[in-house]
């Protein structure tokens, strides 16, 4: 009995362990595949004939498709499986970022522009489908220490943050626009055969609970708006943030990505204990979202720095302010997923994988659309205040969340000491030990 029982706990661990290896290539992958346009893409663009605005807008397109099929996929998960959902995203992802490394080859102008909203579009279908699959997975294999799990899978993707603009900005100067494109696809589509094989099945009966059921509830809301705002400060780095230090600070194509570091690496190397101190001191949960966020913003404030402070731009200032930002974004991004869950466990959710396909549809989406409008507005506001007004302006979004979570969680807390002390009144404790003593 105790060598089945053994040999069931290893197989569980057999299974997790393949199911982090899945996840882990798939937050690499896709980190590197987001992150190579980084350096080149925008000036290559406009060569092109696409404005900033235009420019802000393919980025967009990317985060409005993800945030429609990741809405869809997540409540469907069940009934599609979310391995098959896994792989074959990532199938398609490794196919279209090929396509995209042939969008040199289109004339310039409209079919070009027409070209670039078509390709990001397949991409980001593809990329709501596995990330939506891995973050249910990676919740059904890890039910207690998720936000461990969530923020050290975070390496991965800082790591794919860190690759992809140097090593883009490497392959494009040294071979051209195809060569990033080609060799970062190839990667994936390998990568999807071994995913296959490894990856463990998990089924779930579907259940009858919904998104606006979810979303509706005021702390869901709440949290949602940070997401939100978290992914807008990123998404507006997209369009705006290589053209300001090669403007600005003069340095070559391929030294942009290396800028890129100081946010990449102070995220990823925070996020593990970030996600540790999440699941071990829960209650840290709140103070973590709200000092995140304010952190956030005043770096933001910083990064310009904004005119109205006089401070003249260096670029070590620049750096700094974005090692800043990567630790404060992981104090905010790492506790939503573990925190909606609970507060959907509170409500009366049914435990199960169609759950988890729901929160993770529903925290891919609103980071979807935070990468969407944050790139617009940011190209927006580039083009018509400069790149100091506009990450000034940006830092308005977590701002405002930090103000609405801190107010939020001041209001339930000042329920639930006014519930408790409704429950246990003072005379009913002075009664009780009065009967007490009576009775002795």
């Amino acid at each position: 009995m105790s060598e089945a029982v053994g040999e069931e706990s290893r197989r569980l661990t057999r299974e997790q362990l393949f199911t982090v290896v899945a996840a882990a290539s798939i937050n690499f992958s896709s980190m590197m595949c987001y992150s190579i346009l980084g350096p080149f893409f925008p000036s290559e663009a406009e060569k092109k004939g696409a404005s900033n605005t235009i420019v802000g807008l393919i980025f967009g397109c990317f985060a409005l498709f993800n945030f429609l099929t990741s809405l869809i996929l997540g409540n469907y998960l069940s009934q599609i499986g979310a391995k098959f959902m896994f792989v074959s995203g990532m199938f398609v992802s490794g196919c279209v970022t090929i396509l995209f490394g042939m969008l040199d080859k289109v004339p310039s102008g409209p079919m070009f522009i027409s070209f670039c909203f078509l390709v990001r579009a397949m991409d980001a279908i593809s990329f709501a489908a596995a990330m939506t699959a891995s973050f249910s997975i990676l919740a059904k294999a890890f039910p207690t220490n998720i936000a461990t799990v969530l923020g050290s899978l975070e390496i991965f993707s800082g790591l794919g943050l860190v690759l992809g603009p140097p090593l883009g900005g490497f392959l494009y100067q040294s071979f051209g626009y195809e060569v990033p494109f080609i060799t970062l696809g190839c990667i994936v589509l390998a990568l999807v055969p071994v995913n296959m094989c490894i990856l463990p099945r998990y089924d779930s009966t579907p259940t009858k609970e919904s998104f606006w059921k979810l979303i509706l509830l005021p702390k869901v809301l709440i949290l949602c708006f940070t997401i939100f705002s978290l992914s807008a400060c990123l998404g507006f780095f997209d369009p705006t943030i290589s053209l300001f230090i090669l403007k600005k600070f003069k340095l070559p194509a391929g030294y942009v990505g290396l800028v890129f570091l100081g946010l990449a690496l102070s995220y990823s190397l925070s996020s593990p204990l970030l996600g540790l101190l999440s699941d071990k001191l829960p209650y840290l949960r709140k103070w973590l979202l709200i000092f995140g966020d304010l952190i956030t913003a005043v770096c933001l404030f910083m990064l310009g720095p904004a005119p109205v402070l006089h401070i003249e731009s260096q670029l070590w200032i620049f750096v700094l302010v974005l090692v800043l930002i990567g630790f404060s974004l992981g104090m905010s991004a790492i506790p939503v997923f573990p925190e909606i869950l609970q507060c959907a466990h509170e409500n009366g959710f049914e435990e199960g994988l169609s759950l988890l396909g729901l929160v993770s549809g529903l925290f891919n989406a609103m980071w979807s659309l935070g990468a969407f409008v944050g790139p617009i507005l940011g190209g927006f506001l580039n083009e018509k205040l400069g790149f100091e007004w506009a990450a000034a302006i940006q830092g308005g979004w977590p701002l405002l969340s930090g103000l609405a979570t801190g107010i939020f969680y001041i209001i339930e807390t000042t329920r639930k000491s006014s519930s408790s002390s409704l429950q246990n009144p003072p005379g009913d404790n002075e009664e009780r030990t009065h009967l007490m003593g009576n009775e002795t």
